[in-house]
């Protein structure tokens, strides 16, 4: 039976925080600055102290006269988020954080090092409308989306933390950013675009990540990845699609009963031709659900034909939920299914699984966090 889904690109303003510097490009932030009867030069200055200094407390700006301080503060730079916990896993290497937000929501993001590079998952919703029953943040629904400056500022706080070393016991950088924690990106589209911005333009516009080393994810709203693909922006498009038939997806994707498998990909194929950048197909193993051999080869069909070359699939053990009916395909499965993808003229490879001691599944942690919002 089909499921109607409404769907708002840029939700009404429910809960969000108030105006913060990382809201406002780099004409607003003179405008807002000029506001406060400071001179110009000071939008700079406060833009490198975010940006460049991973600065968010304007007590510690010390290039900033001391008597505007608590104005700017309140301001330009209200609290976004409390940390409400922090773990640690894999030696160190991953720490999932917990945020509450001012008004109390509670949004995930996840910091992972490896040898040669640093990725943060990040949130762009707090919850998530999309319904996928796999998913523990689906299963929660949808809170309210995420400020520009909310998104921006999960950045900012990992790069910071890499910076002073404290995942990995030592000082490193963030390189990579993926909007694959809480929230549908594209259903949250003006805000996770101006956040996109942040992130890779160069100091003292933003936070200076290479476009290519950011990954947008979406579970298939093909309206908005056309969008996206005429932004001109060069990041990685993800589409969680997690099953090449519409029978299926119908279930375990619901937005797929008003865009269907053929029409996502069709507008992963514009996308592709758009940019010229790779497409990267997420596809969630679940144990006899999804993971049929003949779903393999019509998975490496279908994405041959309106791909080609340009897609890559990446396969991902599901991290289950507690109390799900839901569960990882076994290894023998696995290692067949990323076969008879490879040998339908895929690229295929199978996710590094990290966290599953610190409830790594996005929304777990909310889930479980007394007096959730």
């Amino acid at each position: 039976m089909a499921v109607s889904l409404p769907l708002v690109f840029d939700a009404p303003k429910r809960g969000l925080p108030p105006r913060h510097l990382a809201d406002l490009d780099a004409a607003g932030r003179r405008a807002a600055v000029a506001a406060l009867g400071l001179p110009a030069f000071r939008a700079d200055q406060l833009a490198r102290q975010y940006y460049g200094r991973l600065t968010a407390d304007p007590a510690q700006m010390t290039d900033l006269p001391a008597a505007v301080r608590d104005t700017v503060a309140s301001e330009l730079f209200p609290t976004l988020f409390t940390t409400v916990r922090h773990l640690s896993c894999d030696e160190g290497t991953t720490r999932k954080t917990l945020w509450r937000a001012h008004d109390g929501t509670l949004v995930e993001s996840v910091l992972m090092r490896y040898p040669d590079r640093a990725t943060l998952c990040i949130s762009s919703q707090a919850g998530c409308g999309m319904a996928c029953p796999f998913c523990a943040t689906g299963q929660g629904g949808l809170d309210r989306n995420l400020s520009t400056a909310e998104i921006v500022d999960q950045v900012r706080a990992a790069a910071a933390a890499m910076r002073d070393g404290e995942v990995g016991g030592s000082p490193g950088r963030l390189s990579n950013v993926v909007f694959m924690g809480m929230g549908e990106p594209l259903a949250n589209y003006n805000r996770v675009v101006a956040a996109v911005r942040r992130i890779i333009e160069p100091n003292p516009d933003g936070l200076g990540i290479s476009a290519r080393s950011v990954t947008v994810s979406t579970v298939g709203l093909a309206p908005a990845i056309r969008k996206l693909a005429d932004e001109g922006l060069q990041v990685t498009l993800a589409v969680s699609l997690h099953t090449p038939d519409d029978e299926l997806r119908d279930t375990l994707v619901p937005v797929n009963n008003r865009w269907s498998v053929r029409e996502v990909l069709d507008a992963a194929r514009y996308y592709a031709d758009s940019t010229g950048r790779r497409v990267s197909i997420e596809y969630a193993l679940i144990r006899d659900v999804n993971d049929q051999p003949w779903r393999a080869d019509l998975l490496a069909k279908k994405l041959r034909g309106a791909l080609g070359a340009r897609v890559h699939v990446n396969l991902i053990p599901l991290n289950p939920t507690p109390g799900s009916e839901w569960d990882a395909s076994p290894k023998p499965v696995e290692q067949e299914f990323v076969r008879r993808v490879l040998a339908g003229g895929v690229s295929c490879t199978v996710r590094d699984t990290r966290g599953q001691e610190i409830a790594a599944a996005c929304g777990q942690l909310a889930a479980e966090e007394p007096g959730r919002s």
